[in-house]
């Protein structure tokens, strides 16, 4: 079972009022068809959040299938949620691979539909800001519940559909009884007039009882009268709500490293951070980045529960936290700040640029590699701990790594080349287009993507960088007509193989050239138009034949053949699929060795030579099992399954097809 609930934290109290309507709702429920959902309402730092987690943990038991997670802030963009990715990320942790990921928001809607029909899940939905964020992303089955937190009250959810639990602050007991819990200090007992003092102060919102506690606690010598003076003399001094000047006493407790630090963490894009880009943008080594976020958590000023489950010790800095952090960065100078962003912005470009090279091996790019950071240490990719003395890193565990680097910080990456291109860090931001690349060929994210590459083209057209002009426009053109953007998508490549033609006739420029003739005999096959597909992938194989790029020509050769095969010319499909065989397995590709096989045994079993096509199909479906690639093994069985019939063995096509069903019906296929 799928559960992303963070443990529980150590101090919680009170909200029995709302956990009790919550509990009574669930049990009153009765072969409902639409889901339960909880609609947790209320300023920050009340802790609507923590209650969400609080009710998943208490609603585990009842709902065997799983307790997931999402915060639509990590997927926010200029304020938007693209909810087909929010259903992309649900979808996954549901099992569904990203090769099953439907394109358009319409299908994966039915997708998640068909995939928690009859389940019996708990998910949270964070930060949601208007109904029609959280309403796609109700599951299907009755059996289910969702707690969605927001700011406000959902008002355009339909009438009966949801619980409205808003959350008031703490009452004065509560509230006493979590700052005893947080202080365990003697002195609140002792002076209880400074103690209520106190409480007032805090207002009842447990952000600020949080780091009210923690800052009694490290004032042990001090006594409480004169220290909530303190506070309340600046209270009143600058009429700001109490969390506010908490904070603001907490901050100036700090040791320098920590200080700076915590004015430094705004300038990480993204909503949570690691510490290895902790250290890169502090830059005095990982010793001194691990005291300082010590110090804060310490201190109350850093969430260190990852709800992410990526397990590299992810640290979070919460919404207001973060808006007061950017307050403190005002006592450093603009200068200083704008060192901070582009130190993040290169640390982070490098290590995408690590990723890509690790996770896609060696291939044409035109973006210079940045240079290692001054006491910024790279991320590890490499499995140095578990090669032999003097053998080589396992190369199979860095490309995993890689991987699942880019896809674990895909929301930085993003944010990165947004905040690259607004502050003028052209070759930054254009560059970050080749490892997002890389990304999205493995996690197709269709909105991020577009808006990424989008942007990231824009600034290389800023910086007069034509080869990644180039490169973008192709990159940008393959999600548009994945999205049915047709039309959008064959101007971008037209206007990538003028500037192209602009750039000489050099080798490099040359498989440019043809990389973008290659994109359009794609476009073009997505579209239907095999003969102009056709024409492509030729003009395409001659570019490379003539440079003597033997991959190049491999795979032009793979994609001739099967558009080839689509116009019905199957002789010479088989003889061109057959060649690119031979050539994907001389190069050491198993992927293409075994696609182009499967594609070989299609043409040959509908010339008739059933005995080739199964010993291809077969050897396919070995490759597609050792690789874990589902949607491979499907089509694969699909064909042995057809084969079969054919061949009057019933009862072997009835198991192909039925090991194919299971798996699409894992993936949210019918």
């Amino acid at each position: 079972m799928t559960y992303q609930i963070p443990p529980p934290v150590p101090h919680f109290v009170g909200r029995r009022r709302e956990q009790a309507l919550a509990a009574t709702a669930v049990a009153e429920r009765d072969g409902e068809s639409r889901p339960l959902l909880f609609a947790l309402s209320a300023l920050g730092g009340t802790g609507k959040t923590e209650l969400a987690f609080r009710l998943a943990r208490t609603l585990r038991p009842r709902h065997p299938d799983g307790v997931l997670y999402v915060d639509l802030d990590d997927l926010r963009r200029g304020g938007v949620v693209e909810i087909g990715d929010a259903l992309g990320d649900l979808l996954g942790s549901l099992g569904v691979e990203p090769d099953w990921l439907k394109p358009s928001f319409k299908a994966r809607c039915k997708q998640y539909w068909t995939k928690t029909e009859g389940k019996s899940l708990v998910i949270v939905v964070d930060n949601a800001r208007y109904a029609a964020e959280v309403v796609p992303l109700l599951p299907a089955s009755g059996d289910s519940v969702v707690i969605a937190t927001s700011h406000g009250p959902l008002y355009d959810l339909d009438n009966g559909a949801a619980i409205d639990l808003a959350l008031p602050p703490l009452d004065p007991p509560d509230a006493m009884e979590l700052l005893r819990s947080i202080a365990g200090d003697a002195r609140l007992d002792a002076e209880p007039e400074a103690t209520d003092r106190l409480i007032r102060l805090c207002c009842g919102l447990p952000a600020a009882l949080h780091v009210a506690g923690r800052w009694i606690r490290k004032h042990r010598r001090s006594r409480l009268p004169r220290l909530i003076d303190e506070l309340t003399d600046e209270l009143h001094g600058k009429g700001i709500p109490m969390v506010e000047v908490l904070w603001d006493a907490a901050y100036r407790g700090l040791g320098p490293e920590a200080a700076l630090l915590y004015r430094m963490l705004p300038s990480i894009p993204g909503t949570s951070f690691t510490p290895e880009a902790a250290t890169a943008i502090l830059g005095r080594g990982r010793d001194a980045a691990d005291r300082a976020l010590e110090e804060l958590e310490t201190a109350g000023l850093l969430d260190t529960r990852d709800v992410s489950d990526t397990g590299d010790d992810r640290k979070r800095l919460p919404e207001l936290l973060r808006a007061h952090a950017r307050r403190r960065a005002d006592d450093s100078t603009e200068e200083e700040r704008a060192e901070w962003r582009l130190r993040m912005v290169r640390w982070l470009l490098r290590q995408a640029q690590r990723a890509d090279r690790y996770a896609a091996g060696t291939r044409m790019t035109f973006a210079d590699p940045v240079e290692p950071v001054a006491g910024a240490p790279d991320v590890r990719f490499e499995d140095e701990e578990g090669a032999a003395p003097g053998a080589a890193p396992d190369a199979t565990v860095g490309k995993e790594r890689a991987f699942r680097w880019l896809e674990t910080e895909r929301h930085a990456l993003y944010d990165c080349v947004d905040l690259a291109y607004a502050r003028g860090y052209d070759t930054e931001a254009a560059a970050f287009g080749e490892p997002l690349w890389t990304h999205y060929l493995d996690h197709p994210h269709y909105a991020d993507g577009i808006e990424a590459f989008r942007t990231a083209l824009a600034a290389a057209q800023r910086a007069g960088h034509i080869p990644l002009t180039v490169r973008l426009r192709c990159q940008l053109a393959r999600p548009l007509w994945k999205r049915g953007e047709f039309a959008e998508a064959e101007r971008e490549l037209a206007r990538a193989l003028t500037a192209a033609r602009s750039l000489g006739e050099s080798d490099r420029y040359r498989k440019l050239g043809a990389s973008v003739v290659e994109f359009h005999g794609m476009l073009r096959s997505a579209r239907g138009d095999w003969a102009a597909a056709a024409a492509d992938f030729e003009a395409s194989r001659e570019v490379h034949r003539a440079i003597g790029n033997e991959y190049g020509v491999m795979l032009q050769t793979y994609r001739l053949g099967e558009a080839i095969a689509e116009l019905g010319q199957l002789d010479r499909a088989a003889e061109l699929l057959a060649e690119a065989h031979t050539l994907a397995r001389r190069l050491g590709r198993a992927r293409l060795t075994a696609r182009v096989g499967f594609a070989l045994g299609g043409v040959l079993h509908r010339l008739g030579r059933r005995g080739a096509a199964h010993e291809l199909y077969t050897a396919a479906l070995e490759s597609a099992r050792e690789r874990g690639a589902d949607h491979d093994e499907t089509g694969i069985l699909d064909a042995l399954a057809q084969l079969a019939e054919e061949e009057g063995r019933a009862a072997e096509a009835r198991g192909h097809r039925a090991e194919a069903r299971v798996i699409r019906q894992r993936n949210g296929l019918v």
